[in-house]
């Protein structure tokens, strides 16, 4: 089992765990944005993982979908691998409105704004029944 990075510890909160992910809520309040962190050792790219659990990635990437459209009344879903800075393999699943503050371009183009306490504990708590936690 991976351990999950530093740098992920730092910007997300957890929400659950499903049989192969993580699940987390990335500290960004502009855009409801989790994270499925694969609980397997020095994996940086799909893959490497075993064609198993493979499948079962894309499953809870599915899963996980499914639920941040319906929670969030998302327009549409950004579902990305990317790795740049974070080589441990994480999955970003990014709802987005085309009202969102970076609409149509990258999450990645806006400053991030951090959760307040109250908002951040309603949304883990929001996911967290989504997820059936």
């Amino acid at each position: 089992m991976e351990k999950v990075s530093k740098n992920f510890l730092k910007d997300s909160h957890l929400i659950t765990e499903l049989k192969l992910c993580n699940v987390r809520l990335i500290d960004n309040s502009k855009f409801p944005w989790i994270i499925l962190i694969p609980k397997r050792k020095n994996i940086t790219d799909i893959f490497q993982l075993k064609k198993k659990d493979q499948n079962l990635l894309i499953q809870e990437i599915v899963y996980a979908s499914k639920l941040m459209k319906k929670v969030f009344k998302a327009f549409n879903l950004n579902v990305e691998k990317i790795g740049n800075i974070v080589y441990q393999l994480h999955i970003h699943v990014i709802a987005r409105s085309k009202k969102d503050s970076s609409w149509p371009l990258s999450v990645w183009v806006v400053k991030k704004t951090t959760y307040s306490k109250t908002t951040l504990n309603k949304t883990i708590l929001k996911l967290q029944k989504a997820f059936k936690v």
